[in-house]
């Protein structure tokens, strides 16, 4: 009789454990689709944890990491969705991870993500970030090929951003890629390629006049020559 009324009395815990369960979930689910009304960032963030707790979600994982992402929060976009390469993730599990990984400068990391969402979809902007960290790391062969890729595919009105000054700006994605380029010869040989990356980089401020950054770069590297023909 005992174990019957222990059985009895358990089932009427589940019973009630998964109705408030369901209750809360309406309720966090209610609570979420009001932040995103009220466009509350930090109330849909509190709105999915606490539904990821009640009823874990890969999908819902993905857009709350994808949220801190967007908020610059990479440490906590990555502590919610892990950085292991998985290769089945999500599109967006796999762009949280690689963003993220690249914002916390861990270039090494951040690769193999970027490469996984080239494979899937290239595009010139996915191939900018693999030649830029490709070339950061020194794999001068793989930078090269994602150079390549980008100076043939990218279009007239496609832009890239930089925010190196106070005021961001932007040039063309082909000026962005000569820029990556003229860099990229200069350190694969800096006692030889210097005049020759000069020159790449004057196509690319040709197409944008503007481009500071590449400016920038130029006027260090004639500094040098100067240096280099002094010493000679």
């Amino acid at each position: 009789m005992k174990k019957l009324l222990f059985i009895a009395f358990l089932s009427a815990s589940y019973s009630l454990s998964a109705q408030n369960n369901s209750e809360l979930k309406k309720h966090y689910e209610a609570y979420y689709e009001q932040m995103k009304l009220q466009g509350d960032v930090q109330g849909v963030i509190n709105g999915l944890t606490h539904l990821n707790i009640i009823d874990p979600s890969t999908a819902r994982n993905d857009t709350l990491a994808y949220i801190y992402m967007s908020e610059n929060k990479y440490m906590q976009a990555l502590n919610t969705i892990g950085v292991d390469f998985v290769p089945s993730d999500s599109d967006m599990a796999l762009e949280v991870k690689a963003i993220s990984l690249k914002s916390i400068s861990q270039p090494e990391l951040a690769i193999q993500h970027f490469n996984e969402m080239f494979k899937r979809t290239p595009n010139v902007n996915i191939a900018y970030e693999l030649a830029e960290l490709n070339l950061s790391t020194q794999k001068f062969a793989e930078a090269n090929k994602h150079i390549t890729y980008g100076i043939t595919n990218a279009t007239s009105e496609m832009q890239h951003a930089y925010y190196e000054t106070k005021t961001p700006y932007q040039v063309s994605l082909k000026a962005a890629f000569l820029y990556l380029k003229a860099m990229l010869k200069f350190n694969e040989n800096k006692a030889t390629n210097l005049d020759a990356a000069v020159t790449i980089l004057e196509e690319a401020i040709a197409l944008n006049p503007n481009f500071n950054l590449a400016l920038i770069s130029k006027n260090a590297l004639l500094a040098q020559k100067t240096q280099n023909d002094k010493k000679n």
